[in-house]
């Protein structure tokens, strides 16, 4: 799918992945709506590349259903790519008792449920667009985690969400292929976003001696790259993609 001139939602938009792969498809030619749980985050993203900012929740389909209004209105929505999610650390059971409730509902509701909800609403508008050649009618990216595979200690909340946003990847592709819907998945490794910036220097010493090549943190714009190429590859389908550097995470 050429993305010249096709509209794309972005969440998650503000920072990080979202803000590079919104950067990345404005260059390309599309017309992007960036949104973003802050506001003044996706303002200042959308100015810098021309695109249109929305403030919202990805688990709010009211707010969801806006933004994709917004898109709609620049061009045939083809293209939706799920960048918002949340990290929390935890243990199971930890020295101030066992693991919150609260916390766990609230970072799968996030990061799978949210997913899920923009999956599914920019799906059914992309079933009523036109078709492209081969009957290709649009393209839903989102982000998991390596974390899905090898999810460490304290992670329980953010492994099980993301290993839910890996599960659902193939059978909602399988679904969608009627209507030329594409459902891909990446799932990076460690990657140079704000949530790095919390780390001390030895912390993020020991996590760049982590991948095996190139032994250093992935960078936003490759992971923006790869979604440019899943766009580009119709074959690309009902996958994850690993984005990590042959990295494997120790317990």
């Amino acid at each position: 799918m050429d993305v010249q001139g096709v509209a794309a939602l972005v969440t998650g938009g503000g920072s990080g992945l979202g803000a590079a792969t919104a950067e990345a498809l404005a260059t390309a030619g599309a017309r992007v709506v960036v949104m973003d749980l802050r506001a003044e985050n996706a303002q200042q993203v959308a100015q810098r590349i021309g695109g249109v900012a929305v403030a919202g929740d990805v688990c709010d389909s009211a707010a969801v259903e806006a933004a994709l209004d917004q898109a709609a209105a620049l061009g045939p929505v083809r293209l939706a790519v799920n960048c918002a999610g949340i990290a929390a650390a935890a243990r199971v059971v930890g020295r101030g008792g066992p693991h919150a409730l609260e916390l766990f509902s609230r970072v799968v509701q996030v990061n799978l449920v949210g997913t899920f909800n923009v999956l599914r609403l920019a799906a059914a508008r992309m079933a009523r667009t036109d078709p492209l050649a081969e009957g290709e009618r649009g393209l839903v990216v989102n982000t998991a985690s390596v974390a899905a595979f090898e999810g460490q200690i304290g992670q329980c909340a953010y492994s099980a969400s993301k290993a839910g946003v890996v599960g659902l990847t193939l059978p909602a592709a399988r679904e969608l292929a009627r209507f030329g819907v594409r459902v891909v998945t990446i799932a990076p490794g460690l990657v140079e976003t704000p949530m790095m910036g919390v780390l001390s220097p030895e912390a993020r010493a020991a996590l760049e001696a982590l991948p095996l090549f190139p032994k250093r943190l992935g960078r936003p714009s490759e992971f923006a790259s790869l979604v440019l190429a899943i766009c580009a590859n119709p074959l690309l389908n009902g996958a994850t993609i690993r984005l990590d550097g042959a990295l494997r995470l120790p317990p």
